[in-house]
């Protein structure tokens, strides 16, 4: 699989191996857990840059739920179906990584916005994510436990949702 793998930096979600049985039986589920179906092809956002703090077993899920690559680099210009946007309180204006994170996104696609927990560097706290959200033209859908040290907010934009409930 074609995605950056990080030296631990103690960061969120850094140095843990899966090394139990019962580590890697809690791990297989997540990318289910976010929707992540079978054949859909998703971008990883914010896992590249020095020390970045990302969730291997997640992407590992994530890569054997689709069957398909890991897109990793922001200069593809293949329409992806799910974004998995890595942010960091200190990564900088969340809204313009927002934004940029759209740039290939299907018209019914969905971002995750995957931040460390409450009580972990880096947390953002969900009021942040309320505010930039709307600004970058999203809406926020739901929030769930992503991973053991980060959460994940689902972000869609608004024609995408409606569109979405007109389909049922």
């Amino acid at each position: 699989m074609d995605y950056p793998r990080h030296a631990p930096s103690g960061r969120p979600g850094e140095g843990h191996s899966l090394s139990t049985s019962a580590d890697r039986a809690a791990a297989r589920g997540l990318a289910e857990k976010l929707g992540i179906e079978p054949g859909q092809v998703v971008q990883v956002v914010g896992s590249d840059s020095p020390g970045a703090a990302v969730d291997q077993a997640l992407l590992d899920d994530v890569a054997l739920r689709t069957g398909t690559e890991l897109i990793t680099t922001d200069d593809s210009d293949e329409v992806v179906d799910v974004v998995l946007l890595w942010w960091r309180d200190d990564d900088g204006d969340l809204v313009d990584a927002l934004v940029d994170s759209l740039t290939n996104l299907a018209d019914h696609g969905v971002v995750w916005l995957l931040t460390p927990k409450a009580g972990r560097d880096g947390h953002v706290e969900p009021s942040d994510i309320d505010e930039a959200a709307p600004t970058a033209g999203l809406s926020s859908t739901r929030s769930t436990s992503a991973a053991p040290e980060w959460s994940g907010t689902r972000l869609v934009s608004p024609r995408a949702s409606k569109g979405k409930s007109q389909r049922r």
